[in-house]
């Protein structure tokens, strides 16, 4: 044996006694695991792993890290992880390792002080950040080029984000370039990911220089994929409440969206299950419990949206659901993988529906913005004098989220740059890639489409998702229900579906009135700033449903979309909004005084479908319809702007009608001001806002449908 291999030998015996700390006695390392650890510790290379689910990536940068910091001449191991969730499980690993890990993060800033204080000591074994961090400014001054300086091994989880054609692209991932360019010479780096088809493969590999790409099989032999296709939502939730109890264990059941995941959650648990939900509208602290319930076997199901997805980690998770089909092969992938890692087998149901599409098509909507819409935010930027993103909003045409998000792909190009305070223009050229988008947008367009394929093939589902994602040894799994036949019936009980379809049919949600005033309305002229006034604001409302609601929100998009035609109100939903009526007057929270009078926003999309609710309302109530207020512009609900583009157009553009002014003069009391859809809210406040300055005593707002 020579001295090299008999060296090698001897690393890898110390990584096998790491393994035994961190996994148990019988733990034994992969060949590929052996050969990346090699890589990284002997060979000071860069190194990109694709392996699927439970193949073990963690242990790789752990027992790496171990073998790097047992010397003292190694600095500590930063690890670049997307969610909250995956450090703190990976903090508890790595303690079972004797690895000292700590996480640098919004939710920890006391703590950032003195985790500095510990790097610097070289206590700190292995350091997690969010991707957001690398370009937090203080962060990205004060620490990034010391730790970058120090790092002993980089490790880039969920590297798929690091691509925009993976599923998960993140801007801030993209960041990393600068990083990987400040690193000491031979300084090791890992990049992981299980959901990297071979064009993200290819594109991450070339970030990172030059890498040894080790590519596994993506077959996950615990696992048993089905598809059901169901009527409705009604027949769906159904289905999970009959069959719930019977799948193995505890898991998770994901939907496509926050009031998807409300609803589900919310009916399971009147049918008695043990569940909770978990969205990105969750406070922290709850989420935090709501996943420690689930590792301890408390609850039965997590009801949960992508909000939980790369890294939780429960080795023993025995199913997961999906209410609706995610929009790409690759994502449905990624989120199955965390079922049956520590168990014998694990169900995989998807119970697809036709509005799935739909709410694919809303989420493409928020896309990197069109040109002209880029150029006029850089217009506003200058070089010398940053820009909150508040401070932009009333100057560019733009929803905050949108904004932010297209803010950080020019910072990573380098023609913005993020300061104390906001934004800077660099001053950089910079070339709007229509090319590059459209082709991103087509691969987005051809995975809507594969994902419609795999819930119709009659082949072996697993071998479908693993030739997605370019898998060479894909091949018949044998367990789904092409292979296998069907695991589940689709019939449901009567007792099931009467519960979903009463839970489902009950019309009614809340609509919150504003409360302040958009930030930065001066700068375009308007002095609307603060709180809204007491004898200006609207009270609470009221829906039918929201349009992403699993029961009433196909049959809104129907009336009330950008694309329905305008007629009058449905039979149906003009009886469920005198219900709704009879019960924001019954309810613990009912209005103070009924209302004395009827006023509808004149729409310029649906005049007649408003019109039609406002008289039916009037009539059944035997109130007086005083009539419509019209604006001087489209109020235009429809208009994808954000809160101070909506406030700049519309602060000024209602006008009471003489017949409306008489008729709150000769009806004191409060008013049902009455729309199709509520967007971002605006319209109401700023049409209710004028009839409280023509002497109405309380606007008490009711529309048919709430977006989101």
């Amino acid at each position: 044996m020579t001295a090299d291999a008999a060296e090698r030998a001897s690393v890898r015996e110390r990584a096998e006694e790491v393994l035994r700390r961190l996994a148990g006695e019988h733990a034994r390392l992969r060949e590929d695991q052996w050969r990346a650890i090699e890589a990284l510790t002997v060979d000071r290379r860069r190194v990109l792993c694709v392996q699927r689910t439970g193949w073990g990536k963690s242990a790789v940068y752990f027992v790496a890290t171990a073998l790097l910091r047992a010397d003292g001449s190694a600095g500590p191991t930063v690890i670049v992880s997307p969610l909250l969730a995956l450090m703190r499980n990976q903090v508890d690993a790595a303690a079972r390792a004797g690895i000292r890990a700590r996480t640098i993060n919004s939710a920890n800033l006391d703590e950032w002080t003195e985790i500095e204080r510990e790097i610097r000591a070289g206590t700190v074994d292995v350091l997690l950040i969010s991707p957001e961090r690398l370009n937090n400014p203080d962060f990205r001054d004060n620490v990034l080029p010391g730790l970058a300086h120090t790092t002993g091994l980089l490790v880039v989880d969920e590297a798929h984000c690091v691509s925009d054609w993976g599923h998960d692209f993140r801007p801030d991932y993209r960041r990393l370039r600068t990083f990987l360019a400040g690193l000491p010479a031979r300084t090791p780096v890992l990049a992981t990911t299980a959901t990297a088809n071979a064009r993200v493969t290819t594109d991450v590999a070339d970030q990172l220089g030059d890498a040894l790409v080790l590519r596994g099989t993506l077959d996950r032999d615990s696992l048993r994929l089905a598809v059901l296709n169901l009527p409705d939502p009604t027949h769906r939730l159904a289905w999970l409440a009959d069959q719930l109890d019977q799948l193995p264990g505890s898991g998770i059941i994901y939907t496509l969206t926050v009031a998807g995941a409300t609803e589900t959650a919310d009916f399971l648990r009147s049918r008695g299950f043990p569940v909770a939900s978990y969205t990105g509208q969750v406070e922290d602290a709850e989420r935090r419990a709501a996943e420690q319930d689930l590792l301890d076997n408390k609850i039965k199901a997590l009801v949960a949206t992508s909000a939980l997805g790369m890294g939780f980690d429960k080795p023993d998770l025995g199913f997961v659901v999906h209410l609706g089909a995610p929009n790409s092969p690759i994502a449905y992938y990624q989120q199955v993988g965390r079922a049956g890692r520590a168990v014998e087998h694990a169900e995989v149901v998807l119970l697809p529906g036709p509005e799935d599409a739909a709410i694919w098509r809303y989420f493409a909507s928020l896309a990197f913005p069109p040109e002209e819409q880029v150029r006029s935010v850089l217009a506003q930027l200058s070089a010398e004098r940053p820009m909150s993103t508040q401070a932009l909003e009333p100057l560019v045409d733009l929803r905050r989220n949108r904004l932010e998000l297209m803010l950080k792909v020019l910072d990573v190009d380098g023609v913005v740059r993020r300061t104390r305070g906001g934004w800077l223009a660099t001053g950089e050229p910079w070339t709007y890639d229509t090319a590059r988008l459209r082709r991103v947008a087509e691969a987005r367009d051809a995975e809507q489409q594969t994902m419609i394929k795999y819930a119709e093939t009659s082949t072996c589902r697993m071998e479908f998702l693993r030739r997605c994602l370019d898998d060479p040894e894909a091949a018949p799994c044998g367990r789904c229900d092409n292979c296998a036949g069907a695991l589940f019936d689709t019939e449901v009980s009567s007792g099931s579906l009467a519960a979903a379809g009463a839970f489902l049919g009950r019309p009614g949600a809340e609509i919150a009135p504003k409360k302040m005033w958009p930030t930065g309305m001066a700068a375009v002229g308007i002095s609307l700033k603060g709180k809204i006034g007491p004898a200006e604001q609207i009270e609470p409302g009221r829906v039918v449903g929201r349009l992403s609601d699993l029961g009433w929100g196909t049959r809104l998009r129907g009336v009330v979309g950008p694309e329905s035609p305008d007629a009058p109100v449905p039979a149906e939903l003009a009886g469920a909004v005198i219900e709704v009526l009879r019960a924001w007057a019954r309810g613990d929270d009912a209005w103070l005084q009924r209302p004395v009078g009827v006023v509808a926003v004149g729409s310029h999309r649906h005049p007649q479908l408003v019109h039609s609710l406002a008289e039916h309302i009037a009539t059944v109530g035997r109130l007086p319809l005083l009539g419509a207020l019209h604006s001087a512009r489209s109020s235009a609900e429809s208009f994808r702007g954000n809160s101070a583009q909506r406030v700049r157009a519309l602060h000024d553009a209602f006008t009471v009608p003489p017949e409306v002014a008489a008729g709150i003069e000769a009806h004191p009391g409060p008013l049902l001001l009455v729309d199709d859809l509520v967007d971002s809210g605006w319209t109401m406040t700023l049409a209710g806002r004028a009839l409280r300055r023509a002497g109405a005593a309380s606007i008490l707002p009711l529309a048919l449908a709430v977006a989101g």
